[in-house]
């Protein structure tokens, strides 16, 4: 076994990997590869300063003690989030990728078998899977959520470099089964006493490109009898309903006209000229006017309007 020597440790690990393919899961294999070279690239961290381990759905980085922390730091906080913001804008629901990642130090030695052997490496490990670090990344819109040692905190963060804010960092108490650790969580905390687990199986990732749009709330309006337009109850009173301005036309309307002010009839006829028509369902949209009952009296539109005849 070599000699422990000192060095900075990266570590990033896929969200919910193993709910993949192995078609997707050798695509983000690929992505995670990218990600990494990239900000290390931009923190001028060259492949001579750095080795590599491949842990599958994550990757391990030893990099040199001399090439500067905070410009690794600033590289996870800035290059990160905008290649995976890229990356998930672009991709399918199954391709999304988001990334929780851990820096440490400490001391790290090669055994015989070239594995990587420290209680500091087994402390960044735990990080790394800490169901802390974990909530931190489902419970934020963002798709990166970085963690750092308390070593590292005290010796770069603290000091407020440029890039790398100190406020935007908490000091967090991770239990593992080797006892607590304190680190420091760049971001929000999840709140405490909630499950730190990972989201249910089968749910989807969730990427940047993957976010379901807000769900409209309820309005509340006043209702009262409208002849028989299809808006009946009791004048004055109110209810919880649907906002209708937002509601899309009948889905045996596809290719319906823009949303506006929609009529449905659900059988029955409608008069018009000298004569009706009669159908088991349809609408009435636009600027119509007097409709009373089943009757509706003024133009009709059907297509655009224009002066002459009309067949």
């Amino acid at each position: 076994m070599t000699h422990p020597v000192s060095r900075t440790i990266l570590l990033l690990d896929i969200e919910r990997f193993s709910d993949r393919d192995d078609v997707e899961q050798a695509y983000l294999r690929r992505m995670l590869y990218d990600v990494t070279d990239r900000a290390l690239e931009t923190a001028g961290i060259d492949e001579t300063l750095r080795t590599r381990a491949d842990r599958g759905d994550s990757v391990m980085e030893l990099i040199d003690a001399n090439a500067p922390v905070t410009a690794l730091l600033r590289a996870l906080l800035t290059e990160v989030p905008m290649q995976l913001r890229a990356l998930n804008r672009m991709a399918s629901r199954s391709a999304q990728m988001r990334l929780r990642g851990v820096v440490a130090g400490g001391y790290v030695a090669v055994d015989d078998l070239d594995g990587w052997v420290g209680s500091d490496l087994n402390h960044a490990c735990r990080l790394l899977d800490a169901a802390l670090l974990r909530a931190a990344l489902r419970e934020r819109p963002d798709d990166f959520a970085l963690c750092v040692s308390d070593s590292v905190y005290q010796g770069v963060v603290r000091h407020d470099h440029p890039g790398v804010p100190a406020a935007d960092f908490h000091q967090v108490t991770v239990g593992t089964k080797n006892g607590p650790l304190t680190a420091w969580l760049h971001g929000p905390v999840p709140p405490a006493g909630e499950d730190h687990g990972e989201r249910g199986a089968g749910e989807a990732p969730g990427g940047s490109g993957d976010r379901p749009a807000p769900a409209t709330p309820a309005a509340t309006e006043t209702t009262g009898t409208t002849g028989d337009t299809g808006t009946t109850g009791d004048t004055g009173t109110t209810r919880d309903t649907e906002d209708t301005r937002n509601r899309p036309a009948p889905a045996a309307h596809r290719g319906a006209p823009a949303p506006g002010p929609v009529l449905d009839v659900n059988g029955g006829s409608v008069s018009f000229g000298g004569g009706s028509v009669s159908f088991g369902g349809g609408y009435v949209a636009g600027d119509q006017h007097g409709v009373t009952g089943g009757r509706v009296t003024g133009d009709v539109v059907m297509g655009s309007k224009t002066d002459g005849d009309r067949s």
